[in-house]
């Protein structure tokens, strides 16, 4: 992903609230999000170029998702997919906590990133850029190329509209809304990451369009108090046209 939006415990009725796009190379083979046949309980979209995910959600109740963090300098050629460790998580039935105590230690092999994984009772985040990592409490969360909340425009009126989106709940236009704002900040009040001003320009919108590039695919996920589960995933094409549209509706397995 490329920017994740999530409110955690912030509204009396839907507990997890998801709104995501991922960006990516449209030549990058991608299969749509679909349950995965070695591991029937995993909901998500899947990377055929490395066989990992950015973002996905289990019958367990179970939550992961990936962003990148910008930085040219430091990218390697020979590094691991990240997408793997979204993968891992959700197939795994490790706590939060545990799983990012056990990856820590090898995560110098990937690219920088940024990683949210959740159970039902809690959120965590953590960075191999720095090394920080939280349990986080109630509250709108947001994350792109950059560290989690770090107040890049287009992430802070991505969080003010995610707050607003959620007095409509259970209504998710607002939320495919957010996720489709194509407008340009000001150069002024762009983050320098080491790509060009003219890159800087295109990848400050929520909804990147780009020749040869762009987001690929936009997620919403509303978990309810009663185990209740919709994620809906709509596809784009090349400058934006829509493409198909997934919608899952189940129900969270008992917990154990």
């Amino acid at each position: 992903m490329c920017l994740i939006l999530l409110a955690w415990k912030a509204h009396p009725c839907f507990p997890l609230v998801v709104a995501a796009n991922r960006d990516e190379f449209f030549a990058r083979p991608t299969a749509a999000a679909g349950f995965w046949k070695e591991s029937p309980a995993v909901l998500a979209g899947r990377d055929l170029q490395a066989g990992g995910t950015w973002m996905g959600y289990t019958r367990d109740g179970r939550f992961a998702a990936l962003t990148n963090f910008r930085d040219p300098a430091q990218m390697r050629k020979d590094a691991e997919s990240r997408g793997g460790l979204v993968a891992g998580f959700l197939a795994g039935g490790e706590f939060p906590a545990d799983y990012i105590a056990r990856i820590a230690p090898g995560a110098a092999r990937y690219n920088g990133f940024n990683l949210l994984v959740a159970d039902r009772d809690d959120l965590a985040w953590y960075s191999n850029v720095g090394g920080e990592r939280r349990m986080l409490a109630p509250g709108i969360y947001g994350v792109s190329n950059h560290l989690l909340d770090t107040p890049w425009p287009k992430l802070q009126a991505a969080k003010s509209a995610l707050a607003r989106a959620l007095d409509a709940l259970p209504e998710d236009d607002a939320l495919f809304d957010l996720l489709r704002d194509d407008g340009i900040h000001p150069d002024e009040a762009l983050p320098r990451t080491g790509v060009s001003l003219e890159w800087e320009r295109v990848l400050s919108s929520a909804f990147v369009k780009a020749p040869g590039y762009g987001t690929r695919s936009s997620t919403v996920l509303l978990a309810d108090g009663n185990g209740r589960v919709v994620f809906d995933e709509q596809t784009w094409l090349p400058g934006g046209a829509p493409g198909g549209r997934m919608r899952f509706r189940f129900s969270l397995r008992p917990a154990p």
